[in-house]
């Protein structure tokens, strides 16, 4: 990462009032560096600038950590692609046990190699479909917090994430700033599923005028077993 992608990231930290080591600093720049290494072979990223990796990518996922609700969680980002938010939650906070799901499997095989290079020996990295995985024992409202970042629209998002996570827990879904009709039409399915109705939260990304937004769903109640259903079905969600 270069010296201005590093100023860019500790300024940008600091707005976030996100606490961070040497160790976190270091391990962000080496995977800025993989990421850009790895996309000339392999498309991870449309973002080649490590100015632009720091600002859209790396604090963009830190922003969830403000909320206070990831230390100490057993966290699954569903349809991780690069490692988005999760990998940066984890590096940030190592008390968060997380897990990276991704259906690609040159992208988990990648992510897992970044893991161990990263020092992170206890990140999970698994390949799967989603609505696959989570009817699996050892996931099926197994995790305290399911996030995911630009994967789907609400209505799919909230059925490939909700079966995840234990009664009690929580949903994140990072969206753009303009998807209020969107999370409108996924109020029905997230009760469904066992969700109480989406909080919604708005905030800037530190150095830029972009807008973002987190959608908290609160899972009050254990997901039936009819769900998730198959993909054919899923992907009929109207917005």
């Amino acid at each position: 990462m270069t010296t201005e992608a590093m100023d860019l990231l500790r300024r940008g930290l600091e707005q976030l009032a996100i606490p961070w080591t040497q160790a976190a600093e270091d391990k962000l720049g080496l995977y800025c560096a993989r990421l850009l290494e790895k996309n000339q072979v392999m498309n991870l990223t449309a973002i080649t600038d490590p100015r632009e990796v720091v600002k859209l990518h790396f604090l963009d996922s830190a922003a969830l950590l403000p909320s206070k609700t990831l230390g100490g969680q057993k966290v699954i980002d569903v349809g991780t692609g690069a490692g988005f938010p999760g990998l940066v939650l984890r590096i940030l906070d190592p008390t968060i046990r997380l897990t990276l799901l991704d259906s690609l499997g040159k992208r988990v095989e990648w992510l897992a190699e970044l893991c161990r290079e990263l020092d992170l020996p206890d990140v999970a990295c698994i390949k799967g479909r989603a609505e696959e995985v989570s009817r699996q024992k050892d996931h099926r409202e197994g995790y305290d917090v399911a996030v995911s970042r630009a994967l789907a629209a609400m209505p799919v998002l909230s059925e490939l994430c909700l079966p995840f996570v234990k009664a009690g827990g929580l949903f994140l879904a990072m969206k753009s700033n303009k998807t209020d009709e969107e999370i409108a039409s996924a109020e029905d399915i997230i009760h469904t599923l066992g969700g109480e109705r989406p909080f919604v939260m708005d905030y800037r990304l530190p150095e830029t005028e972009i807008w973002h937004r987190v959608v908290t769903v609160y899972k009050a109640r254990p997901t039936p077993q009819a769900y998730p259903r198959r993909w054919a079905k899923i992907k009929e969600a109207k917005i």
